[in-house]
């Protein structure tokens, strides 16, 4: 009976004090003066390390305002660049406070970290330097260059199943593909594309996007980080409203 009255009396103090609860990683954040982000550094346009040696990018942009609207200064702001199969783990070992690494919304994922809404809306798509191309029906038996293993593949097969995929290890050697006349074409992330045709003015990137994927920063799960979750969540929703996501998307070429 004194152990039922002692879970009574836990639960109540959990729903008439939230705040202090739920805040207190937040204020862990506030009182160190930091938010630690993990970022890709070799990602144009979204997140790269410039000529000059410094961080920029739209996942860049987006840290360093999360910081300004969580600790009141853009430049508090720790950077850790990180591997692919890195971007999830360092929030899961508390090594950063948030991920912001071009990491889609997938249900797996979603078990064991927290979303935001969406910040861009990434996915398939194709870049060629070939005038003749301008959509997809241009390209229903072209040869198509796709990486190894990678889930564009079958994203392609099912748009255009009369072409002929070539499979590569790297965008350099699909680059060099297209450059001797091996393939058309190039399908892959249009993030990745929009830093392609930037770095190579020659080519273009198609419209049609082929499939969609949803880009979201990374958090904790667990009630002691919901107070975070809610401000970086409010703070996104707001920039939509305002246009200032859209004005940075655009900047960057996306």
């Amino acid at each position: 009976m004194k152990q039922f009255l002692n879970l009574i009396i836990a639960i109540a103090l959990l729903a008439t004090t939230p705040h202090t609860i739920f805040a207190r990683e937040l204020a862990k954040i506030e009182s160190k003066g930091e938010l630690k982000v993990a970022v890709k550094d070799n990602l144009p346009p979204l997140g790269f390390t410039s000529k000059e040696g410094n961080l920029e990018g739209l996942e860049i942009d987006i840290a360093r305002k999360l910081a300004e609207e969580l600790l009141g200064d853009e430049a508090a702001v720790e950077f850790l660049a990180v591997k692919n199969q890195e971007r999830l783990q360092v929030v899961l070992d508390d090594r950063v406070d948030i991920a912001i690494a071009r990491i889609s919304v997938t249900t797996p994922r979603s078990r064991i970290v927290n979303f935001s809404p969406h910040y861009y809306l990434d996915g398939t798509s194709i870049v060629t330097n070939q005038a003749k191309i301008d959509n997809l029906n241009d390209l229903k038996r072209s040869k198509i260059a796709v990486l190894n293993n990678s889930a564009t593949i079958a994203v392609v097969r099912h748009q255009l199943p009369q072409a002929t995929l070539v499979g590569v290890e790297s965008y350099q050697e699909a680059l060099k593909l297209i450059e001797n006349q091996q393939a058309d074409a190039f399908a892959g992330d249009r993030s990745v594309l929009a830093g392609w045709i930037q770095e190579y003015p020659t080519y273009k990137l198609l419209s049609a996007r082929l499939s969609g994927a949803a880009l979201a920063v990374v958090m904790p799960r667990g009630l002691q980080y919901q107070d975070l979750r809610s401000r970086v969540n409010r703070a996104i929703s707001e920039w939509k409203k305002s246009g200032w996501l859209e004005e940075r998307i655009k900047y960057w070429g996306l």
